[in-house]
């Protein structure tokens, strides 16, 4: 507990500048590394193909899928996140302390690469549902250093590489890459064990789209209406609604939506099954979460180790000072920062 105190320290300081913070060095032209250009050419993709990220709170990973030759995705790697915070469910208001989760575009006026935080990508949150709902917040971030309030953040190699990934897919035309941020791998075992969660209706509305993906492996075309996301086949585009808070619109069946709904029956299933096999997980509040491969590292060598490892050897954060107010101070029962939410 006391390291992953020391560890929080460290690193806010440079949380109170924002996770949009700038310095002058531009580092957005770092090539895609060779061996990630070959695991790429072994898959049949290029760094023209467009791309499509996923994220995951509960397991502190982040992924990125490509365009092969098929025309469908498929994954090109997977990344451990060095630190979130909040708790699995939506950011809903500005200082929450919530890594958003939703349907994301990433445009290529949202890279910054001058970021203080080594290279970064705004998220665009609110999006238009967002906004509808009346949620707040601005420049939640996926960048480098260990260090997060709000977004989520990877080492600087890691960053770097899905930096130069979007880069290039946004350069070569592709007008924006999809983002879905999510409270965990949307898998029947997941599903049941958070059941009692009071953010499951959400979470199921997120899943009709991760389903879709699951059927087509194209990124869903996302909408917003009645409220809530709507989702429709990336491969026969449909016409969005205008007022996410409206009713939605009648929308013919396709084969992928027939598709999708088949697996979400069988899905559903399942998660009565596992449900009943065993109890809901513990609803206790843990504060954000941390890969496991990262937790190792603190608690074998310290935070001054882990802050050097994940930037590159340059610590990006200045020495705490008394003056900076204690983040434990009326923390909520089960507060454990920087613990994992697995």
């Amino acid at each position: 507990m006391n390291l992953l105190r020391t560890f929080f320290l460290l690193g806010f300081a440079l949380l109170l500048a924002g996770c949009a913070s700038m310095d002058g060095d531009d580092r957005g032209s770092i090539p895609i590394p060779q061996k990630l250009m070959q695991e790429m050419a072994a898959k049949g993709m290029t760094p023209d193909d467009p791309i499509m990220v996923r994220i995951y709170k509960q397991e502190s990973e982040l992924e990125v899928w490509k365009r092969t030759r098929s025309g469908r995705y498929a994954l090109l790697k997977t990344y451990p996140l060095c630190r979130w915070s909040g708790k699995l469910g939506p950011k809903t208001r500005e200082g929450d302390r919530q890594a958003p989760e939703g349907f994301y575009t990433v445009t290529r006026g949202q890279l910054n690469p001058r970021s203080q935080y080594y290279l970064s990508f705004n998220l665009g949150y609110p999006n238009a549902l967002e906004q509808a709902l009346g949620y707040s917040g601005s420049a939640l971030m996926v960048h480098g250093a260990c260090t997060s309030a709000g977004c989520y953040a990877m080492t600087n190699d890691g960053v770097g590489e899905v930096y130069a990934l979007a880069r290039d897919a946004l350069a070569a035309g592709q007008p924006g890459f999809q983002v879905q941020s999510l409270p965990f791998r949307m898998t029947p075992a997941n599903l049941a064990e958070h059941r009692a969660n009071p953010n499951m209706p959400y979470w199921r509305n997120l899943k009709e789209g991760t389903d879709l993906f699951a059927v087509t492996r194209v990124p869903p075309n996302v909408s917003a209406c009645g409220g809530r996301y709507r989702f429709t086949s990336g491969t026969q585009p449909a016409p969005a609604p205008t007022d996410p808070l409206a009713p939605c619109p009648a929308v013919a069946p396709d084969a992928a939506l027939v598709a999708a709904a088949s697996k979400q029956a069988q899905d559903e299933q399942t998660i009565a099954a596992l449900a009943a096999s065993r109890p809901p997980a513990n609803a206790s509040y843990v504060d954000g979460g941390m890969h496991p491969s990262f937790r190792d590292i603190l608690r074998r060598s310290g935070p001054q180790k882990l802050a050097a490892m994940t930037s590159g050897g340059k610590v990006p954060v200045s020495e705490p000072t008394a003056a900076l107010a204690d983040p434990y101070k009326g923390a909520e029962p089960g507060y454990e920062e920087g613990d994992s939410a697995n």
